[in-house]
């Protein structure tokens, strides 16, 4: 197994690729607080995966309740599954960021 050791030209993408699939993974999305952002973000992170790939789901509002973070803890099956999350997160207006 290869390491990652910092200035070595390697990036964020490169970490990547040491995980080993199927594996548990932990989506964290933040979005401004709506009535609907989480349903959104559940619907958008579910097509993707199958029903009992779902292993859970948290929630936690800012201080000020302007902003909610939902965490996803998903059993994904590849870096192609991963990356079609991310794509459809990052197509959403209102997912400000997600990692």
């Amino acid at each position: 197994m290869a390491s990652i050791k910092p200035g070595n030209g390697q990036g964020a993408g490169d970490a990547r690729q040491l995980l080993t699939f199927p594996c548990r993974y932990d989506l964290k999305v933040i979005g401004r607080q709506s009535s609907r952002f989480e349903a959104m973000v559940q619907g958008i992170v579910t097509r993707h995966i199958e029903a009992h790939d779902l292993l859970a789901v948290t929630r936690r509002q800012s201080g000020h309740e302007n902003y909610l973070a939902i965490t996803l803890i998903i059993n994904a099956r590849s870096r192609e599954q991963l990356d079609d999350i991310y794509r459809a997160l990052s197509d959403c207006d209102e997912v400000l960021f997600s990692i």
